[in-house]
């Protein structure tokens, strides 16, 4: 378990949304530093946040990130993209740049990052999924958040020797420019973010951010017909 109170905190996408609710979340919890990501650059006037553009596409972006962030403890891997891309008819740009951005973008941000937690005492890594990680229906996004699920699964493996905490965490739908245009019952984005913080100062490596994830998780071992978007409900 990785307590926020002091520690350094990187939160990628963290300009608005989910991401802006954690850098809130984890410098009420006495955060010494946060550095917040977006694409473009923006302003934070409080002290103890420092922003900086990430592009998770690219390599060199990461690699940057990581080099002024090197006193990292904590880093969220929050940055994602939703494109309507269905599987077999949409844009295969548009597929491709979903998991450029949802699942390698995770994966360079872990690469680059698990030598500087491991330095600093192995810290944390948190990977944000969806419960569309187990829900058909949601073309590439859902089957983006499935490789990322399966992603950060893997790294917890890989990344146990050096001492880093790996926590996936799953929401359903989150109330977000994202997901603005869906009619659907949706969480605060303040109401997630404390209890991801909190399954992460618990020792979890895995958080159910909201009931409609603990639903869907439990129905994972019933047929899997039954497992399509309409049961995020």
């Amino acid at each position: 378990m990785v307590a926020v109170m002091g520690k350094v905190v990187v939160v990628t996408g963290g300009r608005r949304g989910l991401g802006a609710a954690l850098v809130d979340e984890v410098l009420a919890r006495g955060a010494s530093k946060v550095y917040a990501t977006a694409r473009s650059a923006y302003v934070d006037e409080r002290p103890r946040v420092v922003t900086t553009v990430l592009d998770v596409r690219s390599a060199e972006s990461v690699a940057s990130l990581a080099e002024l962030a090197s006193d990292a403890d904590i880093v969220f891997n929050n940055a994602g993209v939703l494109l309507p891309s269905p599987l077999l008819t949409g844009d295969f740009g548009q597929t491709a740049e979903t998991f450029e951005v949802n699942v390698f973008g995770p994966l360079r941000v872990a690469r680059a990052f698990a030598p500087v937690l491991a330095k600093n005492g192995g810290g944390a890594l948190v990977n944000m999924h969806s419960v569309l990680s187990w829900l058909a229906g949601s073309g590439a996004y859902g089957a983006s958040k499935a490789a990322a699920w399966s992603l950060t699964n893997s790294l917890r493996l890989e990344l146990a020797p050096q001492h880093t905490q790996v926590v996936g965490v799953h929401a359903g739908f989150i109330d977000t420019d994202m997901v603005s245009a869906l009619d659907r019952s949706k969480a605060k984005p303040a109401d997630v973010a404390a209890r991801i913080v909190d399954g992460l100062e618990a020792g979890d490596a895995e958080v159910l951010a909201d009931d409609v994830s603990v639903t869907v998780k439990s129905a994972l071992s019933g047929p899997v017909e039954h497992l399509t978007f309409s049961a995020a409900g």
